[in-house]
């Protein structure tokens, strides 16, 4: 999955959804972990990491649509 590539061409209700799956996903990381040791070390990082790529698409879309409104 590429960084910037696949969240700009996604929809907004495809980004919400994604997002939503991917914090349920962080979440049962989290809670997963707390008695065993995880598969992999770096999975929690890289879900909060895809979680802040999402967000930025989505304040940068809803940056660019208030530029149109006010211009």
């Amino acid at each position: 999955m590429t960084k910037k590539d696949n969240m700009k061409t996604k929809t907004d209700q495809e980004l919400i959804k994604l997002l939503a799956d991917t914090r349920a996903e962080l979440r049962t990381e989290r809670f997963s972990a707390a008695g065993a040791r995880a598969k992999d070390p770096n999975a929690k990082g890289k879900l909060r990491t895809k979680i802040a790529q999402m967000l930025t698409e989505q304040h940068a879309r809803s940056v660019a649509a208030r530029q149109v409104v006010s211009a």
